[in-house]
């Protein structure tokens, strides 16, 4: 086995995480990460490496993670080529002398980038001066690892953008794959689906306050994250908002084929596979009208483009009547066939 890929670790189901699987599935790659969580179904069946670097303390988790990464990846040079993914393990490459070194990139650490003074306001006090340590360690090890790349790939045209602006660097955007058999057109519900992680950011707070406002439209929460009670409080229990939690890969592809349509707010988002996984299913995308998806969602085709309020969430909603969602199917269709995992795993190919 010649190539390796890296990655932070394994928690939930996340985006970066299946990248790394896809590939190391498909063009038989070694993987290697900082931890993960027991039978997680993204490494099975792989070549492992585990730093065994973990903690239940969220800032010191992602400082043992960089300092696993920097020092303790000798193993690298066993390997020809070495993939980074994620915001740590570009670390790793000062153990990587003698071959070749491929960062694809997510995007640049966003809390010691563009939002530095957001992630700073999400600790108390007290631990702000520990975030900007960690950021003045990370910071000048991460730009020098990108320095150091033999190839960058950026996920998006957005995070190309990003990798110029903060980094200086070119890029090659490959966008991630999206598994188009798992996502089918099923029947229509009558709900409106919301699946992206509960996080300030993802702005699932606009998504709720708006369905408050449209009693009789119902909108499903189908996933978890930080934000969760705070947004079940928001939601009031109210008749027509449902949170499911985070559910397995099975039941998200059932609820995203029998929804109306799906929405997705997030600000600035990097890529953005929710709305791509939607169209798979033949489900248009209200989303907001930034970063990744103006690369995915075509606007008025595959669904609506809107700038995020409360105002404009509950229009889009009344003009995306279930019969309007229905005439956006095969156009949904079509355009996420072009973000398929044969398209990826061939670019990616012809790179390493």
């Amino acid at each position: 086995m010649k190539n390796i890929i890296l990655h932070d670790y394994f928690e939930s189901l996340e985006g970066g995480g299946r990248l790394s699987s896809v590939l190391a599935n498909s063009l038989n790659m070694a993987i290697g990460y900082g931890f993960a969580s027991k039978n997680h179904p993204f490494i099975e069946n792989l070549t492992q490496h585990s730093l065994n670097s973990h903690s239940s303390i969220p800032l010191w988790k992602q400082f043992k993670l960089a300092r696993a990464f920097n020092n303790r990846t000798k193993f690298l040079n066993n390997y020809k080529t070495v993939i980074y993914s994620g915001f740590y393990t570009p670390l790793a490459i000062k153990n990587h002398i003698n071959g070749k070194n491929i960062l694809y990139c997510h995007t640049p650490p966003r809390f010691i980038y563009d939002q530095q003074e957001f992630y700073l306001k999400l600790l108390s006090p007290p631990l702000r001066p520990l975030l900007r340590i960690f950021i003045n360690y990370l910071k000048p090890r991460y730009e020098y690892a990108i320095d150091n790349m033999d190839i960058i790939i950026a996920n998006s045209e957005n995070v190309s953008q990003r990798i110029q602006y903060y980094l200086g660097k070119q890029s090659t955007v490959i966008h991630p794959p999206c598994d188009t058999q798992r996502f089918k057109w099923l029947e229509q519900g009558n709900y409106y689906l919301s699946m992206a992680r509960l996080d300030p950011l993802k702005r699932i707070d606009l998504i709720v306050q708006a369905f408050l406002k449209m009693p009789d439209k119902k909108l499903v929460i189908a996933s978890g994250g930080n934000e969760l009670l705070k947004l079940k409080k928001l939601a009031n229990q109210s008749d027509n908002i449902h949170f499911t939690g985070w559910i397995d890969d099975r039941k998200l592809a059932e609820l995203v084929g029998k929804s109306i349509a799906t929405l997705y707010l997030a600000k600035d988002e990097d890529f953005g596979m929710s709305p791509v996984e939607s169209m798979a299913a033949g489900k248009p995308v209200i989303g907001a009208a930034e970063g990744g998806l103006l690369e995915t969602v075509i606007p008025h085709k595959t669904g609506l483009l809107l700038k995020p309020s409360v105002s404009a969430i509950c229009q889009a909603v009344s003009i995306m009547t279930p019969k309007m969602a229905l005439t956006m199917r095969n156009v949904c269709e079509q355009q996420a066939q072009n973000f398929r995992t044969e398209i990826f795993l061939e670019k990616m190919q012809a790179l390493i």
